[in-house]
């Protein structure tokens, strides 16, 4: 009987464990899953509140670079740009991207400093590379449509902003953005 009962017993643990498999969405285990799943919601989410959340979180993935030397140097070079030292944080920087030229947020934070210097022909060059790396990331794609809209290419600006919005249609800047140089080059066009 007590073989009978443990054997029913694991029937229905395990036939209840298959049941909440086919209930529990999978967990996403690797950075790569856990981000292709971020951008999916990212995506469909309707609630800009909601989508400025998953936003941080994609932006919290990306800043994690697997190295505890590299995250220092990183919030390094954060405070070093926050106090205008942009010297400082481009030397930091500068060792991220030399050690681990396959972490696209370490580019993308020396194209912002590089932005912040007015040096756009650099900033856009990390842009690039960060594109290169991570082509969904709308903090570089913002930075580029801002160059764009700077140094007087409106059009690219706005296709720019657009791509922003492929991605992340909830971007309050972006759709700003795409509506004002909408609406500028369709004056210019009169």
């Amino acid at each position: 009987m007590r073989i009978l009962f443990a054997f029913f017993a694991a029937l229905f643990l395990f036939g209840s464990a298959q049941a909440d498999d086919a209930v529990a969405p999978p967990v996403a285990t690797t950075r790569e899953a856990r981000l292709d799943q971020l951008f999916v919601d990212l995506k469909r989410e309707r609630n800009e509140k909601a989508a400025e959340r998953i936003a941080a979180r994609i932006s919290h993935e990306w800043s994690q670079s697997g190295s505890a030397s590299i995250d220092l140097m990183m919030q390094w070079s954060q405070k070093a740009a926050e106090e205008k030292k942009f010297d400082v944080a481009l030397d930091f920087l500068d060792q991220v991207v030399t050690l681990q030229p396959a972490y696209a947020e370490g580019w993308n934070r020396r194209a912002t400093v590089h932005f912040m210097m007015n040096n756009f022909g650099k900033s856009m060059a990390d842009i690039d590379r960060t594109l290169q790396l991570e082509p969904r990331h709308f903090g570089a794609l913002s930075g580029l449509a801002q160059i764009m809209a700077v140094t007087g290419h409106k059009q690219s600006a706005l296709e720019a902003w657009q791509r922003v919005l492929s991605i992340y249609p909830m971007m309050r800047s972006a759709q700003d953005q795409v509506g004002t140089l909408s609406e500028e080059l369709a004056g210019e066009g009169i």
